[in-house]
């Protein structure tokens, strides 16, 4: 029975896409519209959208409470600017963050549920989850059940996000496809809607650990799909590109295949983020015409 829910929901969208025809498609958005948006306003949206990212091995409290320190100043010496969207760190150090964060209006993001392998009980996910939201997180990244959505058991993957999103409660979670390891446009078709189907208020391509990360065609069909799901819901689902996003460019192209799929409603960065590190740095740089490595 309860099968036949998410085999019913998946069922209501069309999976009639080739991966040519994704490319394609990515292609000509590339060629006609990239262009137009490569303006210093649309850099500026940019930085306000990054999503400041540490999930290092070597990661310390010394470390992450001088990361936040830096977003802190960054209000200070940029007052005209936007300061960035989020800051993304393991779940030990939501409180280290939540103590030492200044700055309205920056969220607090934690990867949790056994980031990035998710290979864990759901009762340690759900424990994991459950401190970094005590701890101060104000959004949490989790990443599906990748092994189990390949295996076609669609009811686990679900079962285990909507358990996650009962967690997080009114805290925005973002659920993390790892695109590169579905490797067709129709699986991760799939993957976003059981997502959303699910739970997600955002999707998201990658975790950033593995490579292919974040892909414009993958971008693209994740954009469909949220379009599709839409317009049958009238839910709107955010969508975070990470991993793999290493020029300016690659954010304009990431921004660009939003605007065309998903239209100015999604533009904002409430529903449009960017996870990295080393791509503010760049999009500050440009925006003040200034090589600077603030972060």
């Amino acid at each position: 029975m309860e099968e036949n829910k998410y085999e019913k929901a998946l069922s209501l969208y069309n999976y009639d896409i080739t991966d040519e025809e994704v490319r394609e498609a990515v292609k000509k958005i590339i060629a006609e519209k990239v262009l137009e948006n490569d303006t210093p306003e649309v850099k500026k949206f940019l930085l306000g959208s990054v999503e400041l990212t540490t999930l290092k091995t070597t990661d310390s409290e010394e470390s992450v409470m001088a990361f936040t320190e830096r977003v802190n100043a960054f209000d200070e010496q940029y007052p005209e600017l936007p300061h960035v969207a989020t800051i993304c760190v393991y779940p030990c150090f939501a409180k280290t963050v939540s103590e030492t964060l200044e700055i309205d209006g920056v969220e607090i993001a934690c990867v949790s549920g056994s980031f990035p392998s998710s290979q864990a009980l759901i009762e340690v996910k759900v424990a994991e989850t459950a401190l970094a939201v005590k701890d101060g997180a104000t959004e949490i990244d989790i990443v599906q059940s990748v092994g189990k959505f390949l295996s076609g058991d669609y009811e686990t993957v679900a079962d285990e996000i909507g358990e996650l999103k009962a967690v997080c409660g009114h805290r925005k979670m973002k659920v993390i496809l790892e695109t590169g390891c579905l490797k067709t446009a129709q699986n991760i078709k799939k993957a976003s809607i059981l997502a959303m189907y699910a739970g997600a208020d955002y999707i998201k391509t990658s975790t950033g650990k593995l490579e292919p990360a974040a892909t414009p065609e993958a971008a693209y069909v994740m954009c469909q799909a949220i379009k599709e799901y839409y317009e049958k819901t009238g839910i709107q689902i955010g969508f975070k590109p990470a991993g793999g996003l290493n020029t300016v460019m690659d954010a304009v192209t990431m921004y660009t295949i939003v605007k065309e799929v998903l239209g100015e409603q999604w533009l904002t960065n409430q529903w449009f983020r960017m996870g990295t590190s080393r791509l503010a740095n760049l999009l500050l740089s440009e925006v003040t015409g200034v090589e600077t490595k603030f972060f």
